[in-house]
């Protein structure tokens, strides 16, 4: 499997202020600067041997699953907002209006870089591959194939959100880290995404919220969320 290797050293040339380019889903980060193909390296190719690895891995991974674990990947699977770290953070984010609206823009933006990489790579998903391999316990339709595997948009989400909340909430920074984790292996134990899909997401999500993080412009939203937390600490 491909390791991200040049991640760390991306990190530090690219986390700083950038260009918005005027995209209805980048009002941040520049699509440019973040294009898939120069921020993160080709996926194992289909029908080689790191492909068939990771095929295997699933199976291996789902095999030794508990059913507490696979219904707890089925729901993260339908949940795709903030409220994914309600339980981490120790508070119902929804009713943080600032914060709220803060991790929204992460959210939106990292979709934005994961749909990119999506289009851009046209992986086939996991269970378009090995007919064996079961949706969240549920069938796939393998009518269709499903070229959207790399990168995971759900742990797209939970890196990059979660990043950001690490450092807003840097009390709870270990458990929040540990649930973005966890919602990125969900992805795979519901057989929707390979390892180096969530992997993908790791790099490019943490270095998308890094990136916002330093980025004059959400200055104003950070302070207001930093804020509203504080309070809680009261």
């Amino acid at each position: 499997m491909k390791t991200l290797l040049t991640f760390p050293l991306l990190l530090i040339t690219l986390a700083s202020p950038l260009c918005a380019k005027d995209r209805p889903h980048a009002a941040y980060l520049d699509p440019a600067l973040f294009a898939p193909q120069l921020s993160l390296p080709a996926p194992p190719a289909r029908g080689s041997a790191e492909e068939a690895r990771e095929i295997d891995a699933l199976h291996r991974l789902i095999a030794g699953a508990t059913p507490q674990r696979l219904a707890r990947a089925r729901a993260d699977g339908e949940n795709e907002t903030p409220s994914l770290f309600n339980e981490a953070a120790g508070v119902d984010l929804k009713t943080l209006p600032a914060t709220w609206d803060l991790l929204v823009t992460v959210q939106t933006e990292g979709a934005a870089l994961a749909d990119a990489g999506k289009t851009y790579f046209h992986r086939l998903r996991p269970y378009s591959i090995a007919p064996s391999l079961a949706v969240c316990g549920q069938h796939a339709n393998r009518a269709k194939p499903t070229y959207r595997a790399y990168p995971s948009g759900h742990s797209m989400l939970g890196y990059s959100v979660g990043w950001m909340l690490a450092r807003l909430m840097p009390d709870k920074a270990d458990a929040i880290l540990e649930r973005a984790h966890d919602y990125a292996m969900s992805r795979q134990y519901c057989g929707a995404h390979f390892a180096s899909d969530t992997e993908a997401s790791h790099a490019i999500g943490t270095l998308a919220a890094a990136t916002l993080w330093q980025d004059p412009r959400l200055a104003a939203k950070i302070a207001a969320a930093r804020a509203e937390l504080s309070v809680l600490k009261r």
